[in-house]
C-alpha cells in the first residue's frame, strides 16, 4: 500500500519549507502541524501558545514526569533563490535555518507516539512561534496553560552544518550564547551645508560610536571570554547634499556566553553612548531588542541526550565550537526544568545556516527523529 507524500518525511518537510512564514505570522504553518498532530491522536492540542504556538500531549497511563520536545515554526526574512521544486511561496521569506527540517522531524516523533504511546508521565511536541526574534519563547513560557503542564525535562535540537551528517553534538552548561539587540539614536540640528557650523551634526559622534561599540569586547576576550559586538546598521541624516545631517541611527548586537558578561557588556554600551553624544552636545536615546539568554545545558538532561544518541546508533561528541556565537530563545524554556539542546550535524559541505542558498538536508530527518524518540522512551518508557 502506497503512502500520501505527506507521509513521506521528505515530502512533509517540503510542504513545510513552501509554507514559510516570519516570525508572529505563522498562522498556515500552525494549522497545517495542528492537521497532522491531529491525525497522531494526541490527548490535547494546545494552540494560540505565544501566538500561533500549538503543543500536543501525548500521556502514558502512569504517573512520571513530562518530557517537551521544541520545534520552531517561524521562517527567515530571506528571499528564496534556490531553483528548487519545494521553493517558499511567500515573497521575501524562507526557511534558511532549517526550522521546516525541525518541525518535520517532531511531526515524525508524533507518529511515533500515536502509535506507541509512553508508558508513564507525558510526552509534549511544542511548536513555537518567533524564534528569530526572541519573543517566541518568552510568550509560550508566560502562557499559564503551558505552565500548567509542569515541564520536568525539555529537550530540542539544530541542525548544524559544517559537521559529519547525522552526528549529535551536545556539552553541558552554556551551548550557545546569549545576545541583545542595541539600537542608538542621536540627535543633533541641521543646517545649510554651506554653513555646517550652524548645525549641530553627529557625523564624528557616529564614526566614534561605530568605533568604540567594535572595541568593547576587548578586555573580555583578554581574560579569554567570548564577548562580541557587531555593528550591523548605521545611518547618517538624509541623502540631501544642500543640509548636514541632524539626526543618526547605529545598531549593534552585542554576544557573550555568560549571562554576567552579556549585561556587563550592555551596560558599557549604553554608558558609551551616552558618553560619546554628551561630548558633542547631542541628544541620545537607546532601546534594546531580540534578547536571547545563553542556553544553558543541564548535566543531566545533557547525559539524556548522549544516551539517546547512543540507542539510535549515532555518534555523539562534543562542538568544536563551543559555546556556538549564535543564540537560541531555547534557553528560556530550558530554565523551566532539566533542559538541553543538542546539535544534529548536517553535513560537512552544507551552505551555513540563514544563507540563501541552505536548504535542510532530508537525510537528517531519520537520525532525528530516532535521537529524539529516544530521549522520551529513555525517560518514559514505551507501552
Amino acid at each position: 500500500m502506497s503512502r500520501a507524500p505527506d507521509d513521506d518525511p521528505a515530502a512533509l518537510r517540503r510542504r513545510l519549507h513552501q509554507l514559510a512564514e516570519p516570525s508572529g505570522a505563522e498562522a498556515a504553518t500552525a494549522a497545517f502541524v495542528r492537521e497532522r498532530l491531529a491525525a497522531c491522536g494526541p490527548s490535547d492540542i494546545l494552540t494560540g501558545l505565544g501566538g500561533h504556538g500549538l503543543a500536543a500531549v501525548f500521556p502514558g497511563a502512569a504517573d512520571g514526569p513530562t518530557v517537551v520536545l521544541r520545534a520552531e515554526l517561524d521562517a527567515l526574512p530571506i528571499a528564496e533563490t534556490l531553483a528548487i521544486p519545494h521553493a517558499s511561496r511567500t515573497p521575501g521569506c524562507a526557511h534558511k535555518c532549517g526550522h521546516d527540517g525541525h518541525m518535520a522531524i517532531l511531526l515524525g516523533v508524533a507518529a511515533e507516539l500515536g502509535a506507541h504511546a509512553p508508558a508513564r508521565g507525558r510526552a509534549v511536541l511544542l511548536f513555537q512561534p518567533a524564534e528569530e526574534t526572541g519573543q517566541g519563547a518568552a510568550a509560550v513560557a508566560a502562557d499559564p496553560r503551558f505552565l500548567a503542564l509542569a515541564p520536568d525535562w525539555l529537550f530540542a535540537l539544530h541542525n548544524l552544518p559544517g559537521y559529519a551528517e547525522g552526528e549529535v553534538l551536545v556539552r553541558e552548561g552554556a551551548f550557545c550564547a546569549g545576545s541583545a539587540g542595541l539600537t542608538v539614536h542621536l540627535q543633533g540640528a541641521t543646517s545649510h551645508a554651506a554653513y555646517p557650523e550652524q548645525g549641530k551634526s553627529p557625523d564624528r559622534a557616529l564614526a566614534e560610536l561605530v568605533t568604540g561599540l567594535a572595541c568593547l569586547p576587548i578586555p573580555g576576550e583578554a581574560l579569554g571570554e567570548l564577548s562580541l559586538v557587531t555593528v550591523v546598521h548605521a545611518r547618517l541624516g538624509a541623502p540631501r547634499f544642500g543640509t548636514t545631517p541632524g539626526d543618526a541611527e547605529v545598531l549593534a548586537t552585542l554576544r557573550a556566553a555568560d549571562q554576567d558578561v552579556l549585561g556587563r557588556l550592555q551596560s558599557d554600551a549604553e554608558a558609551l553612548a551616552e558618553r560619546i553624544a554628551a561630548a558633542h552636545g547631542l541628544g541620545c536615546r537607546t532601546a534594546w531588542s531580540e534578547e536571547f539568554p545563553v542556553t544553558w545545558n543541564d548535566a543531566q538532561a545533557v547525559r539524556v541526550v548522549r544516551e539517546a544518541a547512543a540507542r539510535a546508533g549515532l555518534a555523539c561528541d562534543e562542538p568544536d565550537e563551543s559555546p556556538f556565537r549564535w543564540s537560541e530563545d531555547f534557553g528560556i524554556l530550558a530554565r523551566l526544568g532539566r533542559g538541553a539542546m543538542f546539535g544534529l550535524g548536517a553535513g560537512r559541505r552544507q551552505p551555513p545556516l540563514h544563507a540563501e542558498r541552505y536548504d535542510f538536508p532530508d537525510a537528517l530527518l531519520g537520525p532525528g527523529r530516532r535521537v529524539l524518540v529516544e530521549a522520551v522512551r529513555g525517560l518514559l518508557g514505551r507501552a
